[in-house]
């Protein structure tokens, strides 16, 4: 039997086997069952309608981690439109570029942003503005409570939907440049859901905070999931480490996601006020986006009491893909640090390869370095309007293979490592450098809260390794002092042989280090680019 995949069918089932149970709980506090969201979702998608949208009109959002952006998400896949959820730190012009692109019909933001959405309004395809929080908007935008309960509350009727129509456009942080729309179907989505809902442990007891933004590929997939389980959503409308850690014991929080700069900012909070960090039950974090340093995994586990979990991907693939949370490797390891901070091994219907120039897979060796590509249904459809890069990115060096452009080492288990973005690889003198690698080290220094390595411009060596490093609050580096300190754990070639101190790093919304932009500073003005 052939049942079309849908995102709809996570919807469905979290509404019909958990109607009592919490299914939301907003960021004001209020309290939604899985039937009174089941009904907003269904007045949204009416209220959509009696705008005249059609199937295959996109929907764009500008939220936190709010109830709406769920509903909204919802109500717009059940009616077979698009739903192209939006980074809230953005620009106008950024917003401009996006609209544009995806061919919005209708615009939802948060009064919280959207003052950048108001000077672009006349040079964008949307002509419907709505605003959670609209009387705190500049201009006319209409009310997002009024527009959800002007809906029917009834269910609407839906269209016929194919697994590979489009559900979602996600656009990329853009840590290489312009954002790139990420086509994903319901197919994709489905598939991905239950992929992360079997690795993540995920089970409908479970009370899931929202630290993670939501409109990164759609939370990592917990948007779906966690409604499919009947597990309860807390949403914090965003992040603050000291309101995290209430949080958890107040709502007896049992699982959270976040990037490494998440992390790092819980330990700061836990090191300045010793918070306590679970209610009753025990407390699982993931964390993608960058690979973790091992001291932070050890501090979030033996201080926390945290299980941490280590995936890895990317928004084409929506992102899980390879994951090290494995029982059996752990107990094999005496140090599981040194295994979690691998990237681990492909997941459930995925397969993954590590190659060199030629396409050709790597020793698993754990020291020779190639690209990760990667197969699997939860891999994109494509990049929206853009043809020629869509094609490259899956058949660049193996045809038929969607390029991460992530460089990493494959051990004898089948466990990937990864080193680095494909650019960010130092050649240093003919040697090639992880600036990873040398990132992990820096972090092993107690008074290093931050750090990043990349390759600046060196007429003997072509490129020297760089270290950009922010200190704790009181601590009184010096560049001699973290030299010294890398020098005692790492090749000579491998060391900082530039050092500067930054008040802070530059980020994505999602907690990835923008490298390119540290690297421009460097390399303005030169002939040449390694």
């Amino acid at each position: 039997m052939n049942v079309p995949m849908l995102t709809t069918d996570f919807l469905d089932r979290g509404v019909e086997l958990y109607d009592d149970v919490t299914g939301v709980i907003a960021d004001d506090g209020t309290e939604y069952t899985y039937a009174e969201f089941g009904e907003r979702v269904d007045r949204l998608s009416n209220a959509l309608l009696d705008m005249g949208l059609e199937q295959g009109d996109k929907v764009a959002l500008v939220s936190g981690n709010t109830h709406y952006f769920l509903e909204t998400q919802f109500a717009v896949q059940q009616l077979g439109m698009v739903f192209v959820p939006i980074n809230y730190r953005l620009i106008a012009d950024e917003y401009e570029y996006i609209l544009n692109d995806c061919d919005a019909k209708v615009v939802v933001a948060d009064h919280a942003y959207a003052d950048e959405i108001q000077p672009i309004r006349e040079s964008v395809p949307a002509d419907t503005f709505v605003g959670y929080g609209a009387d705190r908007i500049e201009g006319d935008w209409h009310e997002y409570e009024d527009v959800l309960q002007s809906g029917a509350p009834e269910s609407p009727e839906r269209p016929d939907i194919a697994e590979d129509d489009d559900a979602t456009i996600n656009y990329t942080s853009g840590t290489t440049g312009d954002p790139k729309g990420v086509v994903r179907t319901h197919r994709t989505e489905h598939v991905h859901a239950l992929i992360l809902a079997h690795h993540m442990e995920l089970v409908d007891d479970d009370t899931y905070l929202w630290t993670l933004p939501m409109f990164h590929c759609n939370g990592w997939g917990h948007t779906y999931a966690v409604t499919g389980l009947g597990a309860t959503h807390v949403c914090q409308r965003a992040f603050d480490a000291a309101d995290t850690f209430a949080t958890i014991r107040e709502h007896d929080v049992s699982y959270l996601c976040g990037a490494p700069t998440v992390i790092n900012r819980l330990i700061e909070e836990y090191e300045r006020n010793e918070p306590e960090t679970t209610g009753d039950r025990p407390v699982r974090i993931t964390t993608a986006g960058s690979p973790p340093p091992k001291a932070q995994i050890e501090q979030v586990e033996d201080q926390f009491g945290w299980k941490l979990i280590q995936i890895y991907g990317l928004t084409e693939t929506a992102p899980l893909i390879t994951t090290s949370n494995s029982n059996r490797r752990i107990a094999q390891t005496d140090r599981a640090a040194d295994l979690k901070v691998r990237q681990g091994s492909a997941t459930l219907s995925t397969q993954i390869r590590v190659v060199d120039e030629d396409g050709e897979d790597v020793p698993q060796d754990d020291e020779t370095m190639g690209e990760v590509v990667v197969k699997g249904n939860q891999v994109m459809d494509r990049y929206l309007n853009k043809p020629e890069i869509t094609h490259d990115a899956f058949n660049e060096r193996v045809e038929g293979w969607f390029h991460t452009g992530d460089v990493a080492t494959v051990d004898e288990d089948g466990m990937i490592q990864i080193k680095d973005r494909r650019k960010d690889i130092i050649i240093t003198g003919g040697e090639n450098v992880s600036s990873i690698e040398v990132e992990d080290t820096l972090y092993d220094h107690p008074d290093v809260q931050k750090a990043a390595v990349v390759g600046t411009p060196d007429d003997d060596l072509g490129e020297k390794v760089t270290a950009i490093v922010v200190e704790k609050d009181d601590a009184d580096l010096t560049a001699a002092e973290i030299e010294q300190f890398a020098r005692e754990r790492m090749a000579n070639y491998k060391i900082p042989r530039r050092i500067e101190f930054e008040d802070d790093l530059p980020e994505t919304a999602t907690g990835k280090v923008q490298k390119y932009e540290i690297r421009e500073e460097y390399w303005e003005g030169e002939s040449r680019r390694i």
